[in-house]
């Protein structure tokens, strides 16, 4: 349920994108009526309906999201207050200005905020938040925990790049392929090469206890 959840805004992003990209004049029309208050001269075209309505929906469901979690009386944890911030300041002007390149610039400054609370935590105040995350499951060397940080600091830093060059470099569409179905495939192959490297430095009764 959580997983869900926790993907749940990216899924009705791409979801909405699809099909006002699919048809971008009954898109445009229906952003026009509705969202037309929302958006600098109030007439939305065919080509920036599809991403606006997207940005619409994530904003929507991002704020679902917070509030949900709220209402079940759960924990509001530090990276979805950072991605709702980012997601109502990047998206509100998205729709406002008619540019798509804001919303896209989100995916980067959560990337980007992600590494920069890891590496803070690490080397500000000797906190590693990875090994608060697993150390409950995996019993490893504190050299190892410390790989394991810096590694995920250089991940999302270079996920926040590779966001921006796709963006940059490729059409929306492309752009919004490479957000749910590149990130999730780099995201699944950096986890599973993490898995290959802590197998080595598991103790043998946890290697034993995972096979």
């Amino acid at each position: 349920m959580k997983l869900l959840l926790d993907f749940l805004p990216l899924i009705l992003f791409f979801v909405a994108f699809k099909g006002a990209e699919g048809s971008p004049e009954a898109a445009a029309a229906f952003a026009t009526q509705h969202f037309g208050f929302l958006v600098q001269g109030g007439v939305v075209g065919p080509q920036e309906a599809p991403v606006l309505l997207a940005t619409v929906v994530v904003m929507v469901a991002t704020l679902a999201q917070a509030a949900i979690l709220k209402l079940r009386g759960r924990k509001i944890d530090l990276m979805l207050w950072i991605s709702l911030a980012l997601v109502v300041v990047l998206g509100g002007a998205t729709i406002w200005f008619h540019n798509e390149t804001f919303i896209k610039w989100k995916p980067t400054g959560l990337y980007w905020a992600m590494a920069l609370v890891l590496w803070i935590a690490q080397a500000g105040f000797g906190k590693n938040l990875i090994q608060t995350m697993l150390s409950a499951e995996l019993q490893l060397p504190n050299a190892v925990w410390l790989k394991l940080n810096r590694a995920w600091v250089l991940f999302f830093a270079a996920m926040g790049v590779a966001n921006l060059y796709v963006a940059y470099h490729f059409s929306t569409s492309a752009w919004a392929n490479f957000k749910v179905f590149g990130v999730t495939g780099l995201i699944v192959l950096f986890t599973l090469a993490q898995g290959l490297y802590l197998s080595k430095h598991l103790p043998p009764a946890e290697e034993d206890g995972q096979r």
